[in-house]
């Protein structure tokens, strides 16, 4: 299975394995799962492995540890973790037991394990998790060429070995990507807490992983957590454990995050969405070095590269009293201001023939490139959603184009451009109240350049307000 055929950013369109010898759990995560995702198919017997990952392409799977040869001591569950990492080293794991301890779960994240859940869960935790791992999944098939696109020597950052421009899967040549490149090289050696600022797209966690991969903790995991997706009653158990009997649910003890990340990169993504009254705990650990488990009183040691990251105008948020400057001071050592695509000059070019090439070949499509009107109308877009859009359009254009060469038509940006007169002078083509606030959102975005604070002025509410609509409407 090839993970770079996954390309959505949605987890509703995630592709879910789930391998189980009980066919009452099996029942019971298909009918969860199947409200959150788009496909969830299930096997009891896990021989079938090989072939189920040959003919399907998925974004994550759910795999018992322990099958009917081994009861409790969760070999086969590893045997088979190290078989699916065989055919697919991209794949996202997620381990199964109704034997956890923490031996176990910590072992399985260091093993590839993407994370641990035991039976039986709680549907709010597991969801979650799935959830982690699609999108996990599809940053993955990103950085899927990463390795190959290193710098050798003799060749400068941002350039491979075949002379394309890219580095650890990030591809550019334009100044201000460049200007990145050679902040990750500087810092990765470091033990910096690294702070990595940037728009929704720009590829925040692939250099989230470059750090990690040119770090000394580079053998050690990566272990991501969004804290975006966490809700306030799950943000103490993801990230710093809990024992048995701590809550409703806690079955068995449970490590969290930033145990399963000893010894590696720890990466919090969103970092600028948690609440005031949590972010006085995840400073007590960073300043501590050491975690304590919900329900316990024995405080953990932990050695991690952190690297954080966030959309926001974290500043802003401190200086409106929203986000604690303390913790702001502890997590950004070093900061990686991500540029928006739409000021990286003919990258966006570069991008987009390395993602035509990626889909033409997926696709089997005869397409060769672009039409000259058509890389115009790449250059002229703002790419309001950055990479993450391009990706997308140059994908459908494949997919719908009928020509050779993609011709502008083919191009079906998802925004008008900003300050458009056509736009600004036509009348209302819905009434529907949603749609017309989505627009008016997107278009002050838009007009902006991203600077959220003077979008929210310009729509007449608080920068909050406007923050819940940016996560409504997925901006």
């Amino acid at each position: 299975m090839s993970s770079s055929t996954a390309s959505s950013s949605d987890a509703s369109d995630g592709r879910v394995l789930v391998v189980d010898d009980n066919r009452d759990v099996l029942t019971a995560l298909r009918l969860l799962l199947k409200e959150h995702v788009a496909r969830v198919h299930t096997a009891t017997d896990p021989s079938s492995l090989p072939s189920l990952l040959r003919d399907n392409d998925y974004d994550t799977i759910l795999l018992d540890m322990n099958f009917q040869q081994d009861a409790s001591s969760g070999r086969e569950g590893f045997e088979w973790l190290d078989k699916i990492q065989e055919i697919d080293p991209q794949a996202v794991v997620l381990m199964i037991t109704a034997y956890g301890d923490v031996e176990k779960a910590v072992r399985a994240m260091k093993a590839g394990a993407a994370d641990f859940i035991v039976k039986p869960w709680t549907d709010p935790e597991l969801v979650a998790s799935v959830q982690a791992a699609i999108k996990l999944h599809q940053t993955r098939a990103a950085a899927e060429e990463s390795t190959e696109d290193e710098a050798p020597s003799g060749h400068g950052p941002g350039v491979r070995e075949d002379g394309q421009p890219g580095f650890e899967g990030i591809i550019g040549q334009s100044e201000e990507i460049q200007s990145v490149f050679s902040l990750i090289q500087k810092v990765a050696g470091t033990d910096a807490n690294v702070l990595v600022l940037g728009e929704n797209g720009t590829g925040k966690e692939l250099v989230a992983r470059a750090v990690h991969r040119r770090s000394d903790w580079a053998e050690g995991p990566f272990v991501t957590a969004d804290l975006g997706a966490l809700s306030p009653s799950l943000f103490e158990s993801e990230l710093f454990g809990h024992v048995e009997g701590a809550f409703t649910g806690a079955e068995s003890d449970r490590a969290g995050r930033f145990e399963a990340a000893n010894g590696g990169t720890l990466f919090l993504d969103e970092i600028g969405n948690i609440p005031m009254e949590l972010q006085k705990k995840l400073l007590t650990v960073l300043q501590r070095r050491e975690v304590t488990r919900v329900g316990d009183v024995e405080a953990r040691p932990i050695d991690i590269r952190l690297v954080c990251a966030t959309n926001q105008p974290i500043y802003d948020r401190m200086d409106d009293g929203d986000f604690r400057q303390d913790l702001l001071f502890r997590v950004n050592t070093v900061e990686i201001d991500l540029p928006p695509l739409r000021e990286r000059g003919d990258d966006v070019l570069r991008l987009g023939r390395h993602f035509l090439g990626e889909y033409a070949d997926k696709y089997d499509a005869a397409t060769e490139g672009f039409t000259e009107e058509a890389r115009e109308a790449l250059r002229q877009y703002h790419w309001p959603g950055n990479v993450r859009e391009l990706k997308h359009t140059v994908e459908r254009a494949v997919i719908l184009s009928e020509s050779p060469r993609i011709a502008p038509d083919d191009l079906r940006f998802s925004a008008p451009a900003p300050d458009s007169s056509s736009d600004a002078d036509a009348s209302f083509d819905t009434l529907n109240l949603n749609d017309l606030e989505q627009k008016a959102v997107r278009k002050a975005l838009s007009k902006h350049g991203g600077n959220v604070s003077q979008a929210a002025e310009e729509l007449g509410i608080s920068r909050r307000a406007l923050y819940r609509r940016i996560e409504k409407y997925g901006l």
